[in-house]
């Protein structure tokens, strides 16, 4: 059966599987990491002296904004952890996966993508088109380091949270993977609705991220490991906030921008199609690559 390894995650998950402390887990990891983030907003203000530091920051627009942003992700992985431990009795390897098969899988997969965006990047076109520099290039290598750490925290801590944790507590509950597949998948794509921030195109990147989600929720199931989930949410993340970012928030670590209007569904759909082939693909690639 295509889902025999993820008993693996499911197992502890039954211990204490009562859709009670799945939805209070929930909630208490996602409240956790909202004060703990606002905490963090308060004492930002407070040391720069700017009351509007924190919604600076989320704007992201500079490299140290897009990267105080992305550190408030340890928020979400310590509500995530405190969650577990407290209703489920379940820590950290738990929601992982056991460790020499996360890095055996996380290795292969992230080879995979390397190899697939490598290949990507030679195919024509090859000019840049409307992108724009956004980094110097000596400025974006010093910063990488930093920026790759600070996008791994961030995948890592939504993967643990939808997959390694809500999507493993509902499989415990429900056999049918269509409950424990699509669920989580929905409420990851949901957190991404943003009609402020996207205007009528809100609900089809909450779509996309939808989709992402099932992707990685077949990845965790098939594996056993969250692992592969982790490394196709990196590299995806890499490739959207490093190197080529929409001109807006959560652009300050790009080396390149592109501008478009995300508020326009007709200017967004081709490029979310264009991302979502490639999610696709990488998807396939990933499954090749781990014979699942």
């Amino acid at each position: 059966m295509r889902y025999d390894p993820y008993e693996t995650l499911i197992r502890p998950a039954r211990t204490f599987p009562a859709l009670w402390r799945t939805g209070a887990g929930m909630i208490l990891a996602l409240v956790l990491y909202f004060l703990l983030t606002v905490v963090y907003g308060f004492v930002l203000s407070q040391a720069s002296g700017n009351a509007n530091a924190f919604i600076d920051m989320i704007d992201g627009t500079n490299p140290a904004q897009t990267m105080g942003f992305l550190l408030t992700f340890v928020f979400m992985i310590a509500g995530t952890l405190t969650a577990s431990i407290l209703l489920q009795g379940r820590g950290l390897l738990s929601l992982l996966g056991p460790l020499p098969y996360v890095m055996r899988d996380s290795a292969r997969a992230l080879a995979a993508l390397v190899l697939l965006y490598g290949v990507v990047t030679l195919l024509p076109p090859y000019g840049l088109g409307d992108l724009q520099p956004n980094l110097a290039v000596p400025t974006w290598l010093v910063l990488l380091p930093i920026s790759l750490i600070l996008v791994l925290i961030q995948v890592s801590a939504e993967e643990l949270f939808f997959r390694g944790y809500l999507q493993s507590q509902l499989a415990a509950r429900f056999a049918h993977p269509a409950v424990w597949i699509v669920l989580p998948s929905v409420l990851f794509g949901a957190l991404h609705y943003s009609p402020a921030d996207h205007g009528d195109s809100a609900w089809l990147i909450a779509l996309w991220a939808t989709v992402f989600g099932i992707f990685a929720a077949d990845l965790t199931a098939r594996t056993g490991t969250l692992g592969p989930a982790i490394v196709l949410h990196f590299v995806n993340n890499v490739s959207a906030l490093l190197f080529i970012s929409l001109d807006g928030p959560l652009s300050g670590l790009a080396l390149y921008t592109l501008e478009a209007d995300m508020t326009d569904a007709s200017v967004l759909m081709p490029l979310l199609w264009v991302d979502a082939a490639m999610m696709g693909v990488s998807w396939i690639a990933v499954r090749l690559a781990l014979r699942v």
